[in-house]
């Protein structure tokens, strides 16, 4: 399909080069350089400041593209949304979830929500890592955790209640602790570098901030559920990954009275802001926010 001059100016701004965008949009860099001209001729302005290296906007180029972006954005969804049939869903949606919460209970979800709407077709990635949803083209976010600041819109799907927690083996052989103090004497399963008592999100004592005992420090939440059943330490674990094991005392919470209110934030979906919201994405928006409140929690 033929590229508008906008689509391929946004094109090069994104890529860097005449050269970088022609390879994404399959043309030759001097066409795309002969459009991005053209555009420029029609406007009377100058957009682009070539260099050998890459290629920056001027002032008109970059007021040009800010509203240029969001005015095309808009109209695709539009004719997405228009094209629909009143009773069926099509198109694709980007969405990223944290790796853990993801396999637990997104990619179920997903699965569910595609065979109810064939037509729509879902690319989805999970990773721990931050994704720039407007940089890198996605959607939607499910992420866990407190919210930053930040420009996107956010929609709560659940609460976050983390758990500090032991296997009962691990308290039988080095003892419940019943002060936070405690935890220095304790094998600490933590995630990432966490060192910090009030990272746990249990209250600082009169002592002031109390170290964590040594154990296995490791990116994956599931990894550290897995050495936490294993007997091997005590660790800070989120209510969806451990409520099975909670219910059947397979893990046994620990310094409940300690529990500092709201710690662990909250399960959101994130999404850029827009002006406009394909049918699609509001649709799998509200079935995530629907299914999310039948997740089982801590009585």
């Amino acid at each position: 399909m033929q590229k508008t001059e906008l689509e391929i100016l946004l094109a090069v701004v994104d890529h860097g080069s005449f050269s970088a965008a022609a390879r994404v949009l399959g043309y030759t860099p001097s066409a795309v350089g002969k459009r991005a001209h053209q555009l420029e001729q029609r406007l009377g302005v100058p957009l682009l400041v070539r260099s050998t290296r890459r290629m920056t906007l001027t002032k008109a180029g970059q007021r040009y593209v800010e509203e240029a972006r969001d005015l095309l954005a808009r109209l695709t969804a539009l004719e997405e949304d228009i094209a629909d049939d009143a009773d069926s869903l099509r198109g694709t949606i980007r969405l990223t979830s944290s790796a853990a919460l993801g396999r637990l209970h997104v990619v179920p979800l997903v699965i569910e929500f595609m065979e109810c709407h064939p037509d729509v077709e879902i690319e989805l990635l999970l990773t721990d890592k931050i994704i720039d949803l407007v940089g890198e083209g996605f959607d939607l976010a499910v992420r866990s955790g407190a919210l930053p600041d930040s420009s996107l819109v956010s929609r709560k799907l659940k609460s976050n209640r983390r758990v500090l927690c032991a296997a009962p083996a691990y308290l039988k052989q080095h003892g419940i602790p019943q002060q936070p103090e405690e935890l220095t004497t304790h094998r600490c399963l933590r995630l990432g570098q966490e060192k910090q008592l009030s990272d746990w999100g249990v209250s600082r004592t009169q002592s002031g901030i109390v170290r964590l005992g040594s154990g296995l420090l490791c990116n994956s939440l599931e990894a550290l559920l897995a050495a936490c059943r294993a007997g091997r330490g005590v660790a800070w674990l989120p209510e969806f990954l451990i409520i099975d094991d909670l219910h059947t005392g397979r893990l046994v919470p620990v310094l409940t009275e300690h529990a500092e209110t709201g710690a662990g934030g909250g399960i959101f979906v994130l999404r850029p802001e827009t002006a406009f919201l394909p049918r699609r994405i509001r649709a799998l928006v509200d079935f995530l926010a629907y299914r999310f409140k039948e997740i089982k929690t801590i009585e």
